[in-house]
């Protein structure tokens, strides 16, 4: 793995400039100046900058906003939020990466942490070496969805019907590369289910195929999920959380369903530029974790889709490594790479 995955690395520095999508040119391959501390244990000296790789209103723009204003009253500086989207959130890891003036961080999702090279070798920043993190802001888990026409009602019966159908079945994603597409082959890979790839414009056009029945299964969030499911349009196999979710009440777990090694979460969370000074990452690790303890917060993010987290800068690094070495398994033994 490790190999496969300097080799991947490797590529990407052999890719020209000009074959490098434009957000990306600018990514410099000459050592990068050190982070000059500034404050030292008064940090922060100035306002905060959180940036944010998907529009304003998205769920985890709507996250980073959510834990912004109390974190400015902790610090006793502001913390903005700067969205710049684009390249599934990469055009703003790009810029944490580079990022220098010690107050400049990254609200990122799973994909720019872990497996963003992976994906796409002309990704100019390195997810293992370019970033410090700080603290995971909250967790959501995907649900194993099939159609209303699928035969059973227990998860047991679902996923021994989405078997027998074969490569018969087709699950939808939203792209390729995408958590949907990359869980559902890591499920296969983990099951005898073989339902083939159809990729989509987003999860409401997924939903509105499988509505029809033209697609058979899909993995998707909980809040477009969910009101299908409680209307009986569609039928619910368990989540991919290690544990039951307050996002999903009572769903069951696809291990509670015996299927195991496919645990899967999406994620945000803060991370620094590599580099970084750990006076800074401490103090607003543990800003974040007052913060998140705070029913207000936990409540507001259970509202948009997340359940908060927290934890150590150290737990996080467990976690993207984890992440990392799970899906850049799947990536490599199916060959898959950014559309």
């Amino acid at each position: 793995m490790v190999d496969k995955r300097r080799l991947l690395h490797s590529c990407a520095a052999l890719a020209a400039s000009a074959c490098l999508p434009a957000w990306a040119q600018s990514g410099s391959k000459s050592p990068r100046p050190a982070i000059a501390p500034d404050g030292g244990a008064s940090w922060p000296t100035r306002p905060v900058k959180l940036l944010v790789g998907f529009p304003p209103n998205s769920s985890p723009d709507t996250a980073a906003r959510i834990v912004a204003e109390p974190l400015a009253r902790l610090l006793g500086q502001t913390v903005g939020v700067e969205n710049k989207p684009g390249a599934s959130g990469n055009i703003a890891a790009n810029a944490v990466a580079k990022a220098r003036d010690d107050h400049t961080f990254g609200a990122l999702i799973n994909g720019n942490l872990t497996i963003a090279r992976l994906l796409d070798a002309a990704v100019p920043f390195d997810p293992e070496t370019d970033f410090a993190p700080v603290g995971l802001i909250g967790t959501a888990p995907l649900v194993l969805a099939v159609t209303a026409q699928a035969q059973g009602s227990r998860p047991d019966e679902l996923l021994l019907w989405a078997r027998n159908l074969g490569t018969d079945a087709r699950y939808g994603t939203p792209g390729n590369g995408t958590v949907g597409h990359l869980g559902m082959e890591l499920l296969k890979m983990r099951t005898s289910i073989r339902a083939q790839y159809q990729g989509f414009a987003g999860n409401p056009q997924v939903i509105e195929a499988m509505l029809a029945n033209q697609i058979q299964l899909a993995l998707l969030p909980p809040g477009l999920a969910l009101p299908h499911i409680r209307q009986g349009r569609l039928k619910a196999i368990g989540i991919t959380a290690p544990e039951r979710s307050p996002l999903t009440g009572e769903m069951p777990t696809l291990r509670e369903a015996d299927v195991r090694g496919a645990d899967l979460e999406i994620w945000t969370a803060l991370a620094a530029p590599a580099g970084q000074s750990p006076t800074a990452i401490a103090r607003l690790n543990g800003a974040l974790q007052t913060v998140l303890r705070t029913p207000e917060v936990s409540e507001a993010l259970l509202k948009a889709g997340w359940q908060a987290r927290g934890g150590t800068p150290e737990a996080l690094a467990r976690r993207i490594r984890s992440d990392t070495t799970t899906l850049g398994g799947v990536i490599l033994m199916r060959g898959i790479k950014a559309a």
